[in-house]
């Protein structure tokens, strides 16, 4: 803020500490997705890394499990077994009998067919895994009733209900799942969605309607009243307040005028505006949002592998579980009970439960934080969040707006502070310089009357100057001053000399040679910034700061949002040395920056956060990227990797304890003392399993992630 006084005149300057930003997001084209539909990207994406449903689809696991359902209720009904539990004896019939055999042989071929093929990809790729333990399960179910119903060796293995069952079980289990994983695609679709097919585009005759396709950059479209933009662009003509929930997370509307950035899918909801196109396709916000969820849940995690390795160790339990127990029985004299045990520890072997754990927390965890507007590209930058101990942020265009806000002014004894200040706008009315802006911005909010001003003229490193009620006015810096031969008052010379102490750039205005009074102007802290910095520290979290302006500007922001420790002075290019630095104390550092020139230090920090949609949406030294501005955000990243991690061990613990409980059992180390798990009540506790780690991970849907709401 200290250069705006040097280089104070009608144009770009240089802002100390600033970073220079893009006005175009580089990211794949949201409305591509017409185009992902057709490639095959709809109900049948693959949604499991390890690739154990790839190929299957939602609709196929739901369609097979109703079928499946329907075919097991007459196999159960006609079951022998069934009946004498129930207390009802069968209807007998010419055939009757073969009615479990032959639905039981439809359901495994049909109902089975997924397991059975992944399983078999598994033996052929030498990794064995759930759908091998559950083929393994439902074919030596198979073939033990159909050795009992043909009456081959006198066992009584009747398990036709037993294996229409487990599949119809095994079928819903993966149909749950495979709902919760494809819902972030469906969040992908929404905000495709989003995207209208048409637009209104402005020509020298009016306007045509013509297919969002065929807008191009430059292109002046008209968004009318509750309308979406079809591309990103800036407001041409026109006022709106605009509903960008969509991006930001942030239900609350957000003005937008001349000059202003808006992006594609967001909503004008009370007039129309016109704008013009600065990116479409492949280059919008939208379609970065887009790629980056399906990137998330497309990555791995040092979690999801955990769950693989557990899998792969729970088949070879399993496996030797079953050889050993049909060693044991079978030593005991008791073949037909040899087999029964062994088929029922194959049953509920199944580490179903252990698949879904890992999975649906990712999986929710994402989709969740998409619509909170916190864009997860890492799997892992998910997970660690929870263990990093201090939170560093870049001061401009982060904690702070990056644009210059009126903060104090003072005028002298004879002067109206009101009035200083609307003849400040007044000469500053027709300059684009962010300092003038603010200065007319400040006087509008106030509601003052502005005077028109005349023969407004840059004076380069100096200021500006205008005519206004027939006096010949200048604002600008010393150098202004200097020029002009002016001499500050004391009492004011007093007032500006703690503005600069503190970091403010100073602008005096001026009646000729006459001091008329100053205004300060400052890098506006973000009102969330407070916030957010507050509860980090509640969560025991230490907030640090980095910035490239002077130690008096980093010492005030510092001191205004109560920050642990400072960074000042620092070039861009040596951001990642103080996180490096943080990092050689033994902290666990996230770095939260607007990814321009902070990509070292994004690359370098345990997790990397850049922040603001318009502009870094396609960052890939970040693992995350906060859709909107508000650093609050920061602190849904922290809850939900707390709350994500706390469900993937509940879920891992219940899994792995049913299986460490129930394999043993099933083996029949109780049997001594009367107490043995048959196949069915395997099954059901099986599928008990995977109804209770499926409905915990549902629960990470009642955390609050909107920025505004966290505390």
């Amino acid at each position: 803020m200290q250069d705006h006084t040097q280089h104070h005149q009608h144009g770009h300057h240089d802002d100390a500490g600033a970073t220079a930003r893009s006005t175009v997001t580089e990211a794949p084209s949201a409305h591509a997705h017409a185009h992902s539909h057709a490639t095959g990207h709809g109900d049948h994406h693959a949604v499991h890394t390890s690739g154990q449903h790839a190929g299957h689809s939602t609709a196929m696991f739901k369609n097979r499990f109703w079928l499946t359902l329907a075919l097991s209720v007459p196999v159960v009904f006609f079951s022998p077994m069934m009946g004498h539990l129930l207390g009802y004896m069968p209807p007998e019939f010419p055939g009757s009998a073969w009615i479990p055999p032959v639905l039981g042989t439809v359901i495994f071929l049909y109902g089975g067919q997924p397991f059975l093929r992944g399983g078999l990809q598994e033996l052929k790729d030498r990794r064995p895994g759930m759908m091998l333990l559950i083929a393994m399960a439902i074919t030596v179910a198979f073939a033990a009733s159909w050795v009992t119903s043909l009456g081959l060796g006198g066992f009584d293995l009747d398990f036709w209900w037993e294996l229409a069952l487990l599949v119809a079980i095994m079928l819903l289990g993966h149909w749950i799942e495979m709902r919760a994983l494809g819902s972030a695609q469906g969040a992908l679709d929404a905000l495709a969605a989003l995207l209208p097919d048409e637009a209104e585009r402005v020509t020298d005759a009016g306007t045509e309607t013509v297919p969002v396709s065929e807008l191009r950059p430059g292109d002046l479209v008209l968004v009318r009243p509750g309308a979406r933009m079809p591309a990103d662009g800036t407001v041409a003509d026109g006022r709106a307040e605009f509903d960008e929930s969509m991006i930001t997370g942030e239900s609350r509307t957000v003005a937008r005028g001349p000059g202003d950035a808006v992006v594609a899918g967001t909503v004008a909801t009370d007039t129309g505006v016109r704008v013009r196109v600065t990116a479409v396709g492949d280059d919008t916000a939208l379609a970065g949002i887009q790629r980056l969820v399906a990137e998330a849940q497309a990555s791995s995690s040092r979690a999801q592998a955990l769950a693989d390795r557990a899998a792969a160790f729970l088949f070879y339990f399993a496996a030797g579980a079953g050889v050993l127990t049909f060693i044991a029985w079978t030593l005991l004299g008791s073949v037909p009970e040899a087999v029964t045990r062994t088929v029922t520890v194959l049953v509920i072997a199944c580490p179903h439960a252990l698949g879904l754990a890992i999975p649906l927390v990712i999986a929710i965890s994402t989709e969740q934080a998409a619509r909170a507007g916190v864009l997860i590209k890492n799997r892992m930058a998910l997970e660690r969040m929870r263990t990093v101990d201090v939170v560093l942020f870049d001061k401009t265009g982060t904690l702070t707006r990056g644009e210059p806000e009126l903060r104090d002014l003072a005028a002298v004894e004879s002067v109206d502070p009101d009035e200083l200040l609307a003849l400040a706008a007044a000469v500053e009315s027709d300059s684009e310089h962010p300092v003038a802006r603010a200065i007319v911005r400040a006087a509008r909010e106030r509601g003052l009357p502005v005077p028109a001003a005349s023969g407004f003229s840059s004076l380069a490193g100096r200021g500006v100057r205008a005519g206004v009620d027939g006096r010949t006015l200048h604002v600008g810096g010393p150098a202004l001053l200097r020029e002009l031969g002016a001499v500050e008052p004391s009492a004011l010379a007093a007032t500006t000399h703690g503005w600069r102490e503190r970091g403010a750039s100073v602008l005096h205005v001026l009646d000729g040679g006459r001091v008329l009074g100053a205004v300060s102007l400052e890098d506006a802290v973000r009102p969330e910034s407070r916030q957010a910095v507050e509860a980090l520290q509640n969560r025991g979290v230490t907030v640090a700061m980095v910035t490239g302006d002077a130690w008096q500007v980093a010492r005030a922001v510092a001191a205004d949002l109560n920050i642990d420790e400072v960074f000042a002075e620092v070039l861009p290019a040596d951001k990642d040395k103080k996180v490096a630095e943080l990092q050689g104390r033994g902290l666990k550092v996230a770095m939260v920056g607007d990814g321009v020139n902070d990509s070292p230090a994004l690359a370098r920090a345990e997790v990397g956060i850049a922040i603001g949609a318009g502009t870094d949406v396609a960052m890939e030294s970040a693992g995350v990227v906060l859709a909107g501005n508000d650093p609050r955000a920061v602190l849904s990243m922290v809850d939900l990797s707390r709350a994500s991690y706390r469900k993937m061990w509940q879920n891992l613990v219940w899994a792995t304890g049913y299986n460490i409980l129930s394999v043993p059992l099933a083996a029949g180390v109780l049997a001594f003392a009367g107490i043995v798990l048959s196949p069915a009540a395997g099954a059901v506790l099986m599928s008990a399993s995977t109804v209770v780690v499926a409905l915990n991970a549902q629960l990470l849907r009642r955390l609050k992630l909107n920025p505004a709401e966290v505390r």
